[in-house]
Order: C-alpha cells, then structure tokens, then sequence
C-alpha cells in the first residue's frame, strides 16, 4: 500500500473532497443533508473547527476548514463525522465482503484529499472551487442556486468571487498540492 504523506499544521486551514464510496447515480449526501449537517455539528462541539466554505454534492463534498491553533487532527474529526452520518442513515448500501467482515458501512471512501492552504490567493481559488462545483458538474446554472452550500451566506460578506454566478468560467481543479490520504 503506498503511503500518503499527511500535512500536519496546527491551526491550518485546509481544502477537502471527501467521497461516497459508490459515486454513480447515488445521490445519498443531499437525500440525507439534515443528517450530515447534524453529524457536523456533534463533531464540531467536541472538536471545534471554523467552516470557510462547504459544499454537499449528491455523492461528495468539498469544504475549506481552520482548525484551532495547536490542533492539526482533521483526520479524528473526519472519521467521527463519517461515523455519526453513518449510523443517522437507514443500511441498505451494498457491502463488500470485506467490508461486511469488518462490521463497516459501504458508504464512504475510506481515503480523502486535503490540501493546506497557503496564502491569500489559494485560499480564495478553493473558495471559489468549492462554490461553483455544483454549476460545474452541471447542477445548476448559478452558484447562487444550489441550495447545499455556504455561498449565499459567504457571498454577502464579500468573500466569494462575483464570477461564481456565470458558467465557462476555468478555476481549475486544485491538483498542485492536493493529497490522498487516509
């Protein structure tokens, strides 16, 4: 198994893209939205963290996350978030066998992809990838529609791109940087 080297800076701001193990035609992430928001909020009260921007796709998520200083265990937090949506949503997925030997759920992919943010400019090109991704996979024609993200509340403030709302716009993927791990 190859290795993942893991960034670990306290207090970081970080890039996410956590994915449903079965990706096609699921759309289990926005069918259950209450029950990951709730998930969300238990981990956060025990493990705080600051919420830049989050999107919910039906069969993955984006979000920018700050974890508090001294702190650089995003990997606990995503791993009792994945665990509380897990046990809010009714079984029916389908099971490996591997899987169903360990007692696991088949809903998440058991590895995500985080990137540390490094400046200004990183941090407002993955705010921008984050909002405009559901206009990307062709979900909406605006940002500003897609009723699972913090863009409207963002938007206000003035710390979302006005570009989000026109289609054809390239942000890019944020690959440079970006890290698989477990």
């Amino acid at each position: 198994m190859p290795e993942y080297r893991r960034i670990w800076q306290p207090g970081g701001t970080y890039f996410f893209t956590v994915t449903l193990l079965q990706r096609h035609g699921n759309d289990l992430l926005v069918r259950h939205v209450e029950a990951l928001r709730a998930a969300v909020r238990k981990v956060r009260a025990r493990h705080p963290f600051v919420i830049h921007a989050w999107v919910v796709l039906p069969e993955h998520l984006h979000c920018v996350l700050e974890l508090p200083a001294g702190d650089a265990d995003y990997a606990t937090r995503w791993r009792l978030i994945k665990i509380a949506f897990s046990q809010a949503v009714p079984p029916g997925e389908w099971l490996s066998a591997g899987r169903a030997k360990r007692g696991e759920r088949g809903i998440w992919q058991r590895r995500y992809w985080e990137h540390l943010i490094r400046d200004e400019a990183d941090y407002q090109a993955h705010l921008d990838y984050v909002h405009f991704n559901p206009v990307k996979h062709g979900y909406v024609p605006r940002a500003a529609d897609w009723p699972y993200s913090t863009f409207s509340t963002l938007g206000r403030g003035g710390r979302v791109s006005h570009r989000l709302g026109r289609r054809g716009i390239n942000l890019g993927m944020p690959g440079v940087g970006c890290r698989r791990v477990q």
